[in-house]
């Protein structure tokens, strides 16, 4: 910078000086007086402040969580009651606890837009709200607990139950109501032809024979080889849009079904529908847990029935202990002929009547009655 630069910065600074105002000047203060401080770093020596030791042992260390918790436990907010994922699946609902505000929050009311429906759903809509059906959730009260009675009876006279969900996020749901209905499951694409091609597609499963108590029964190998494969007694079906195969072969084969239907779906697909949201994960737990429930309480009424001696469903045929005399056996009733068959019979005669009379119960057209077309 030249020496006229400096100059006149001088300048300047001069002539602020002189508008400046004047400051009132600080009293003077004697030298032993120090301003006052904030922050001390002198500990007095009989300060109660002082750190307590830490915890040398585990004991010491959880008497002191134990005392913090005692003391800063009861701080915060408590918000409740708030909705909880995992209490559908740990502990889903039973039928008696199916209420119009469990099937509201669980969105099972929601529809599509009215452009999408099916007319067959119109006496299961409530009305429209901005172009979306809303189904009426006193009818979907109604269907589940219907459904519910059925898959309950199904179980206490020792039928299988199969539930079907192949959606994402269904296969939770779907395992656990299986789970406690003790029936089966199904998550994943179901094979064309499962039931009316079983015997080609499921021969080779391992089936066993069980008792009353649901307890094995060994011996029966050998006559489990060439037996027809095993259809289920009852299909629960969460998203019948999918599994349009899978419900046309159970109508096929007299097979009852339960449904979830929505308004774009068709509710003369299943034989017992319920009119509910299927995009609904939530609502899709509700309901499986619902019939999961109902299948546990009728398993439970066939297990205590066997305790007493009482049986609630139908044995199986066809099936000789291994071990029993001839002569002491009783007479095995034959499937299809209405007569008794004795003992006494050479058992590879009767092992290959019931075979013949199997592979024409498979092959018989359920539209086809004494030759005549029905």
């Amino acid at each position: 910078m030249s020496s006229s630069s400096a100059m006149i910065v001088r300048h300047l600074a001069a002539r602020s000086r002189l508008h400046r105002p004047s400051r009132p000047a600080l009293p003077s203060l004697p030298a032993h007086h120090s301003l006052p401080r904030f922050l001390s770093t002198d500990t007095p020596a009989d300060s109660s402040l002082e750190p307590s030791p830490r915890p040398q042992n585990v004991a010491d260390q959880y008497h002191m969580y134990k005392q913090q918790q005692s003391h800063m436990g009861r701080l915060g907010a408590d918000i409740s009651p708030h909705y909880q994922p995992h209490t559908l699946l740990n502990h889903p609902p039973a039928p008696a606890d199916v209420t119009l505000e469990l099937l509201l929050a669980s969105e099972a009311h929601q529809g599509h837009v009215t452009s999408l429906w099916n007319p067959a759903n119109a006496r299961y809509i409530h009305g429209i709200r901005q172009g979306v059906h809303i189904i009426s959730l006193e009818v979907t009260a109604a269907h589940l607990r219907r459904s519910a009675k059925v898959v309950q009876e199904v179980s206490r006279r020792g039928g299988m139950v199969l539930f079907v969900g192949t959606r994402d996020g269904q296969d939770r749901a779907v395992a656990r109501a299986a789970e406690l209905a003790k029936g089966y499951h199904l998550f994943e694409r179901w094979i064309p032809g499962s039931i009316t091609n079983g015997q080609q597609i499921l021969g080779r499963c391992k089936t066993k024979v069980v008792n009353e108590l649901d307890q094995d029964v060994p011996g029966f190998e050998e006559q489990l080889y060439d037996r027809p494969v095993l259809r289920p007694d009852l299909v629960v079906c969460m998203n019948p849009l999918e599994n349009y195969v899978l419900l046309h072969e159970c109508a096929l084969n007299n097979i009852p079904t339960i449904g979830v239907i929505d308004t774009n779906a068709d509710p003369t697909w299943v034989t017992y529908p319920i009119p509910a949201n299927d995009d609904s994960l939530r609502c899709i737990q509700v309901i499986a847990g619902v019939l999961g429930r109902a299948g546990e309480a009728g398993q439970k009424q066939r297990l205590a029935a066997a305790a007493t001696g009482e049986i609630t469903y139908r044995p199986a045929k066809n099936l000789y202990m291994a071990g029993v005399d001839d002569d002491t056996a009783p007479p095995v009733e034959r499937a299809g002929t209405g007569r008794e068959t004795s003992a006494n019979e050479s058992v590879g005669d009767v092992d290959g009547r019931s075979s013949k009379l199997d592979e024409v119960d498979n092959h018989k057209n359920h539209r086809v009655k004494e030759g005549r077309d029905i």
